[in-house]
Formats: structure tokens, C-alpha cells, sequence
């Protein structure tokens, strides 16, 4: 099944506001019914001439002469223009298609890949890979002009290797998070990555994002998870990790991750796996404060036992209710709610009641008052529900998007309140100041993440009123000591504040990666690096 073209997800699975939600956006933030409605997908118009029949030959001889795994339909181009993210949605809902590919095309394999590659090179064409389309930052949309191929890795959805011994597997990219969870579960194992856009988003997409799941505490971020990589580049084949740990020089896996498809094609991953738990329990937790419960967290974090989830919703995210997306609202009864914080368990039987044991030692000593499994087990049920309620506000005339960060525990305070501060500024519509709310939900030795979703206005034209907020957001962040991001990537919404960030000899030097590996920059022009 493909994604919703101008929206998230199962279009089976979107539903209306009810009529309780959309009075409150009205009265609280302003937010007035949408006028127009969404062009359907039979009325939106794509540019120009496609391709030149001599590039379309190329690529198709280069995918072994299969002309339906090169696609120039006009559904085909829709449904690969752009990612995720609020503007993108409402681009697409307004028959925008400037950023369309001229084609799409599906490769079976490493060495179609390669010829794919030298295809582009001899036309002339960008591209730019595809997993499942779950981009927020703008990681789709090459900044450059000219046509460019969408290179969609779908059919590269297979478990290569299996080492029980070592207990590691082999997948190719295109394989989506719940596909690979039930190749692996077949043997026993899982890999214990589960994101927001689990359902949708492929491994492939995964590791070039640096992605982080929600069970993050116990697993790790599929980065910490990621033992090996081939890169199929214009300049060749790149094959990085022959051991899990080694001495031998910079380790090159760290220039493939992250790298959003600007140095190369990822071909296939090898990752770390372990046994399937045999039990998965999650609790809700209650703090009086945002600082009491982040303290809470810390010293699990710090000191252990560390849970496999470790979550806190600020004040305002725990009064709306939105760390349980199936029940919104619900709490605004409860105006001294607090903060509440998931706390979930995953293992064996022995080892999940020894830590949910030692852990409830600590949120107690630490101020937690014990909220019962149900708001865990509720947050559980809707972890994948929340950009399905983003569409539903978009409908409503909302403007709804998030944006995430990370620092050291010392800098959160500050972090936390000087992003507060520039998007309630830069929101606030006719007076009225838009909804903002917070969690922590990847806690480190270190540091932790802070996750913030905007609810507001539209305004007069949503996509501008989103940009001046997210640029201001972008600039708080980085003078309050954030990192630009901590895992959506960086794609173009981030890319010139990730120049700040990496300074001006990290970005020479991750140029020079890209002159060696892809000298023509045909590979996602403009995504990552700003222009030379």
C-alpha cells in the first residue's frame, strides 16, 4: 500500500476532530475553518515534458529493461514530490508539484543501483533515494534545477544474512520497519527500533537519518545499532564495518550515517539484533513539575536502572493530553495533572521486574507518584496515531508541526525555555498565542531530547507563518547550545543553521567527502550542504 499522496499514512485511518476539539481551536487559538478544500488527486497537474527518451532508455536498461520499473506517469510523480513535513503537506493539498521528479525508478539490487547511477551521470540527472517517504525536513526536495529521478528502493525489501552466532542480520533498504521486524521475529529476534513513522519508514531511510526509536533507553538509536554498510556511489562501491568495533583509522560508517543520500545510495545494513522480549509492560508515572520529573529521568538515566522507554510530557502536553493521542483532551478536567512521564519494560520476566522494581524506587524517591499501566498501555496503543491527529488539525484550519532538538542535561532548562519563547513569539496570531508543548523522549548518561509540537493558527499563508517560526526556533537553538537536530536529520529546513553548527572546516571537510564520491553532485543536490 502507498502512503496518503497529500497527507500521512492509511487514508482508511484518518478521522475527523470531533466536535469538542474544533470548538476549543476555535476558542483558544483563533483558528478558523479552511475555506478551501484539497484538490483530489486526479486534478493535479505535474510540469512539463518528463524525461528525454534517450535518459528513459538509460535507466530503463540500467534496471535490466523493466520499462514498468521506470515510471513517468503523473501518479507515479505525485506520489514521490516532497516528504512529510506541514509545508509539504499543504503544497501538495494546494497542486503545488513544483519539487516532482521526471521519473521514478525501481532498482532490484546493489549492482541496478550502481548502473542507475551511471545512467544519471551520463544525462546529466540528480537523484535522489527514496525509502518510505517519512521526510520532515525537507530531505526530498533537491535544491537544484533541472530534472531528477527519484530513485525508490521498494523492491530491495530482503533479509540477506542472518548470523545467530553473532547475532546480527543483513537487510536491504527498502525494507519497512514492520517488515523487517516480522523477518526477524520469524528466528526470534527483533531490533527494537520503533520510531513515530514505524508503519511507514524503511531501513535504508532509517540510517541515513540517524533515526531514533521510541524505545530508545533500551535499544539504543539505530545509529548505536548499525555494524555495517554498502554505499553503491557514481565513483563505485563503498563497503564500511568488517568488525564491531575497530582501531583502524576514522571509522567511515560515521560518514554514511546521517548522510541523507548526498555521498551515496545505501545498499544494504547490517545491525545488531537481539531475542524478542518475552514481556513488555508500560506505566504511567505522575511529577508536580517539568523540572521535577527531567531530574526524575536523569538519574535513571545516569545511574540506572534504565527502562527501555523513558518519556515526559511538559505541563501543557500532559493537560491536552497529548502523550495519549487516542484519548486528546481528556485531561483539561484535570487542571493540576502535572507531568506525566511512560516508563516501559521490556526483557525477560527476571530482568523487567528487577528494573521496573529499582526504577520505581527512584521516580518515587525522586517525586513520581505511580499513575497506574493505563496511561502507559494507552500510550502504547496510539504511539503511531499522532501525524494522523496532524492531518485532522490541518483540515480543521490548524496549524499543527514539530520540531525536535537535544543538549546537555545542564543546557535543557535553558534550551527548553528559549524555544518556548521564539515560537510563541513568532506564532502568536491577532494576539493570540499558539498552543506549544514539550517532551523528553531519548534521555543519554549525557543529555537528553526535547520534542516540541505547535498547535496555532494558520494565518494568512500557513507555509510562510510556519517558516519565519522554525527559522526563529532554528536560531534559539543554536544560541541556547542545541544541536539543530537530534534526529529527523538535517534535509534543507536545517541545513544552513547544520553549517553553523559544523563550522565552516567541518563543512569543507564533509565537501571534500562528496567531491571524492560523487564529483558531478548529482546525488540529492542541496540537501545536507549548503551550495559551494
Amino acid at each position: 500500500m502507498d502512503m496518503l499522496w497529500n497527507g500521512w499514512g492509511d487514508p482508511d485511518r484518518a478521522t475527523p476532530l470531533p466536535d469538542t476539539v474544533t470548538g476549543l481551536l476555535r476558542e483558544l487559538l483563533g483558528v478558523a475553518p479552511r475555506e478551501d478544500t484539497a484538490l483530489p488527486l486526479g486534478e493535479v497537474e505535474v510540469p512539463g515534458p518528463p524525461l528525454d527518451e534517450d535518459a528513459r532508455r538509460a535507466l530503463e536498461a540500467a534496471v535490466g529493461g523493466r520499462a514498468g520499473d521506470v515510471r513517468t506517469d503523473a501518479e507515479s510523480r505525485i506520489r514521490h514530490t516532497r516528504g512529510k513535513s506541514t509545508p509539504d503537506l499543504l503544497r501538495m493539498r494546494a497542486g503545488d508539484t513544483a519539487d516532482a521528479p521526471a521519473a521514478v525508478v525501481l532498482p532490484d539490487g546493489h549492482d541496478e543501483v550502481l548502473a542507475v547511477l551511471a545512467a544519471c551521470a551520463e544525462h546529466r540527472l540528480a537523484l535522489v533515494p527514496f525509502g518510505g517517504g517519512t521526510s520532515v525536513v525537507g530531505g526530498l526536495a533537491p535544491g537544484r534545477d533541472g530534472a531528477f529521478v527519484a530513485l525508490d528502493l521498494r523492491r530491495m525489501n530482503r533479509l540477506l544474512d542472518l548470523d545467530e552466532v553473532s547475532r546480527t542480520a543483513t537487510l536491504q533498504p527498502g525494507l519497512r520497519a514492520p517488515e523487517a521486524e516480522a523477518l526477524l521475529a520469524e528466528h526470534g529476534y527483533t531490533l527494537g527500533h520503533f520510531p513515530q513513522s514505524y508503519e511507514w519508514a524503511t531501513l535504508g531511510g532509517f540510517a541515513a537519518t540517524r533515526s531514533s526509536g521510541q524505545a530508545s533507553a533500551g535499544y539504543g538509536r539505530f545509529d548505536e545499532m548499525v555494524l555495517a554498510l554498502t554505499l553503491a556511489t557514481p565513483e563505485g562501491t563503498l563497503e564500511t564495518g568488517r568488525a564491531p568495533r575497530s582501531a583502524a583509522g576514522p571509522d567511515l560508517r560515521q560518514l554514511v550515517l546521517g548522510s541523507e543520500g548526498a555521498f551515496g545510495v545505501i545498499t544494504s545494513v547490517t545491525v545488531r539484533v537481539r531475542p524478542r522480549p518475552a514481556v513488555r509492560r508500560y506505566e504511567g508515572w505522575r511529577f508536580a513539575s517539568f523540572d521535577e520529573g527531567a531530574a526524575a529521568l536523569r538519574r535513571l538515566a545516569q545511574d540506572g536502572p534504565r527502562p527501555t522507554v523513558l518519556r515526559l510530557s511538559d505541563e501543557t502536553e500532559t493537560l491536552i493530553g497529548l502523550a495519549q493521542p487516542d484519548a486528546i483532551g481528556a485531561s483539561l478536567e484535570q487542571p493540576d495533572a502535572g507531568c506525566l512521564a511512560v516508563v516501559g519494560f521490556e526483557g525477560t520476566e527476571e530482568d523487567t521486574a528487577h528494573r521496573r522494581e529499582g526504577a520505581a524506587a527512584v521516580l518515587r524517591a525522586r517525586g513520581g507518584t505511580f499513575a497506574g499501566d493505563g496511561p502507559g498501555e494507552r500510550w502504547a496503543h496510539g504511539r503511531y496515531a499522532a501525524p494522523y491527529l496532524r492531518d485532522s488539525l490541518l483540515d480543521a484550519g490548524a496549524l499543527a508541526e514539530t520540531l525536535e532538538t537535544a543538549a546537555y542535561w545542564s543546557r535543557l532548562p535553558a534550551l527548553y525555555a528559549a524555544v518556548r519563547e521564539a515560537l510563541t513569539a513568532t506564532l502568536t496570531e491577532s494576539g493570540t498565542p499558539p498552543l506549544v508543548m514539550c517532551h523528553i523522549s531519548h534521555v543519554y548518561e549525557n543529555g537528553a531530547s526535547l520534542y516540541f509540537t505547535v498547535v496555532s493558527a494558520q494565518g494568512e499563508d500557513a507555509v510562510a507563518h510556519w517558516t519565519r517560526a522554525k527559522h526563529a526556533a532554528n536560531d534559539a537553538i543554536l544560541a541556547a547550545g542545541g544541536t539543530i537536530t537530534h534526529h529527523h536529520a538535517v534535509g534543507t529546513d536545517h541545513r544552513d543553521w547544520y553549517a553553523r553548527e559544523a563550522g565552516p572546516l567541518g563543512v569543507g571537510a564533509l565537501r571534500a567527502v562528496k567531491r571524492t564520491l560523487d564529483p558531478d553532485g548529482l546525488l540529492n543536490p542541496g540537501v545536507l550542504l549548503p551550495a559551494d
